[in-house]
């Protein structure tokens, strides 16, 4: 057997002969392989069997998991098509949808019928078809090819491959990298582009606690949406139409009101974004001293410039709602993953493990040198390390700056003589962009984060990194201090650039030259910082990345023969998996014990009337005052809202599934706890956990809270 067809083996026989040293709650797996984790499962309570899990000749579970806009994931619930997801999830959706004469995103929605449920734009589902390893199909062809080629080539084999997979079908197929490139996987989906929201509850209850509580446990947020499915007559995928009916699935998710304790079976299906568990300890000391809080720092200026625009007027607190709540998100989990990676020494831990590597990796030509030629790489590239989030965070990270980037591309079509078809195309699509800046934009703030952003870069990167614009602004604004200057130079910017100007913008399209795109303020600033940084590091970086990732490659070969157990799964890559685990509480700290639920009575323990993060409906507190509970109610008499379990997660899970031991739905997944925010870099047993919405409070605020007769199409155990 050959070394190729010995890796291969060896990732496949992991998840069997890892149980003894690896923790069972740790791990995203591949459906198609959770047959070689069944009996750990059985173990832990797991009642049904591995191909009610995955099956491409029968209806299984994975026909009811759908990859929501691929972002996030939802479940399909009902025989008409109905998906749960997160509230976040849909947050874009119900934004979109909302006016300040008809605010659903304050006042929550509810379709009464099929007519009354509204056509989201843009957003699609996927359900996966089947998945088959390709990996002998692709490596034997990559031998010798430098990463650039490498990379073509596999693009060029993968389109091959999901071509021949997918002809004469209506499906869609992509194939997957595994493992820094060390396996893939072919993946086909039956994709739905007519995607429709049902419902949603007011966002005091979807996103109740906000920023403050984002990310905490204990958690009280109702943090669930519903769309439907629609699907041509013949029940096959199709754009959208008036024409089209809800779509009826080969397999719907079962609701469990049971109930949960300690201890129970959980499971999680879902499409887990990134993970990067195999990072070396160079890329957490650079993270956790550099690039993190460089993103946190940018981010921070954006979200407080925003925030003060959101809170004088309702249209503006529409417009950037959705954007608003995605970069708080992860502005808040950046500052979360920097704490814990310090305070669970990951530094110290990578380090250990790459010490033991390196003693029996001497002598082993493939793997000996790993470590010295890395090292050398980041001793070249941290100094540069900072400038990327300095300038995709911050100076980027205006409306403006879309504006402009998306008509770089046209700046070729400018030079020498134009067409009139040219001429018609450059407006077509300069037009549809600027249509879009002027609908996102909110000029007052945009100007605060162009120049506050400016003043840090000026401030915080190495006056070498600087491009020359910046010495420009200097010499020309006349005022006394950098902060004066950068204001004053925004102040002009938005005055007199054709990006911030419709009829600017039209009179420039009479007559379109690169000359005065170039000569625009706009333009000429965007353009600055990015050749430069192109300039003077594009090169640099791409060999940094490209060294980074064959190293790593490398690296994760290694120790699939140092240590197995190490590499018992592949890290997540917004492809399907599994995790497994139970409901459970954790001690975050000594004498602080968190149970494993929370209840309506912490609800209203947060209560602040008036509050932009814990203000509740009144219709909430005189149910809940009424004790009006139903058939939800806990055995307690008590109103249950989330619980916690360790299954293994992390973004893109959101709005996944958590099924009980019997495949029934008990809970949709939505966050993680603070103390294991470092979960995308190493899992850690003791702390990590998965912040559940428990279903029977998705129910109540349907049923009770909103009047809705929607989950009468639900099967409810």
């Amino acid at each position: 057997m050959n070394k190729l067809k010995l890796l291969l083996l060896g990732f496949l026989l992991f998840a069997e002969t890892s149980f003894a040293n690896f923790p069972p709650d740790e791990g995203m797996w591949l459906p198609s392989l959770i047959g070689k984790n069944y009996q750990q499962m059985k173990k832990q309570g797991f009642k049904l069997t591995a191909k009610d899990i995955y099956d491409i000749n029968n209806a299984s579970l994975k026909d009811a998991i759908v990859w929501f806009g691929g972002f996030c994931t939802g479940e399909i619930v009902s025989s008409q098509g109905m998906v749960f997801t997160n509230h976040h999830c849909g947050y874009d959706a119900i934004a979109g949808k909302s006016t300040p004469e008809d605010n659903i995103l304050d006042n929550g929605f509810w379709a009464k019928t099929n007519a009354d449920e509204k056509p989201i734009e843009g957003l699609w589902v996927q359900i996966l078809v089947r998945m088959e390893d390709v990996s002998d199909q692709i490596l034997p062809q990559l031998a010798g090819l430098s990463e650039k080629d490498r990379a073509a080539k596999v693009n060029q084999l993968g389109q091959e491959i999901s071509k021949k997979a997918t002809e004469g079908t209506a499906y869609t197929a992509r194939v997957s990298e595994f493992a820094k490139g060390n396996a893939y996987y072919l993946y086909v989906f039956e994709k739905f582009d007519d995607i429709r929201l049902v419902g949603t509850p007011p966002q005091s209850i979807g996103k109740y606690g906000g920023d403050t509580d984002n990310w905490e446990w204990p958690r009280h947020t109702g943090d669930f949406s519903v769309f439907r499915i629609y699907a041509s007559k013949e029940n096959k995928a199709a754009k959208y139409s008036a024409e089209n009916v809800p779509y009826k699935p080969k397999k719907h998710l079962p609701v469990s009101l049971k109930g949960i304790k300690p201890g129970d079976f959980s499971m999680v299906f879902g499409f887990p974004g990134r993970t990067n568990r195999f990072e070396n300890s160079m890329g957490v000391k650079l993270a956790v001293e550099k690039t993190n809080m460089a993103i946190v720092k940018n981010r921070d200026i954006r979200l407080k410039a925003w925030k003060e625009e959101m809170d004088k007027d309702v249209a503006v607190k529409l417009k950037l709602a959705s954007e608003y709540a995605s970069i708080a998100n992860y502005w808040k989990y950046f500052i979360g993953q920097t704490e814990q990676l310090k305070k669970l020494n990951v530094y110290d831990q990578k380090l250990k493990l790459e010490a033991g590597f390196k003693e029996w990796a001497k002598g082993k030509p493939e793997y000996e040198h790993i470590f010295d030629e890395w090292a050398k790489a980041y001793e070249a590239y941290t100094p540069i390390a900072t400038h990327n989030p300095y300038l995709s965070q911050g100076i980027m990270g205006t409306s403006l700056a879309a504006n402009v980037l998306g008509f770089r591309s046209l700046e070729a079509q400018m030079k020498g003589e134009i067409t009139a078809e040219t001429k018609a195309k450059i407006k077509e699509t300069a037009m549809a962009n600027m249509t879009e800046y002027l609908n996102s934009v909110n000029v007052p703030s945009d100007k605060k984060i162009f120049a506050q952003t400016l003043q840090v870069f000026y401030e915080d990167i190495a006056k070498d990194q600087h491009p020359e614009i910046i010495s420009e602004i200097l010499a020309t604004a006349g005022s006394n201090t950098p902060a004066a200057a950068f204001a004053k130079y925004a102040d002009m910017v938005y005055a007199n650039s054709i990006f911030n100007s419709k009829e600017k913008m039209e009179k420039f399209l009479e007559n379109p030259t690169v000359e005065a795109l170039n000569a625009d303020p706009a333009y000429k600033y965007y353009m600055g910082f990015l050749k430069n940084y192109q300039t003077k590091y594009g090169k640099q970086v791409a060999e940094f990345q490209e060294t980074d990732k064959r190293l790593a490659r490398t690296y994760i070969k290694g120790m699939t023969e140092y240590n197995p157990s190490a590499v018992a799964y592949y890290d997540a890559n917004s492809t399907i998996r599994i995790t497994y685990g139970n409901v459970q509480d954790y001690s975050p700290k000594d004498g602080v014990k968190y149970s494993y639920r929370t209840t309506g009575e912490g609800v209203m323990e947060k209560y602040k009337p008036g509050d932009y993060e814990f203000d509740l409906p009144q219709k909430f507190i005189e149910l809940y005052n009424a004790r009006d509970f139903g058939r939800y109610a806990d055995k307690d008499g008590e109103l249950p809202v989330g619980f916690i379990t360790n299954n293994d997660i992390t973004g893109g899970n959101s709005g996944s599934p958590v099924l009980n031991a019997k495949g029934e739905l008990i809970g949709l997944a939505f966050d993680g706890n603070w103390e294991a925010m470092s979960g995308d870099i190493i899992f850690d047993k003791k702390y990590k956990r998965c912040i559940n919405v428990d279903i029977r409070y998705v129910l109540w605020t349907i049923e009770k809270l909103g009047g809705s007769s929607l989950v009468n199409e639900l099967t409810i155990k």
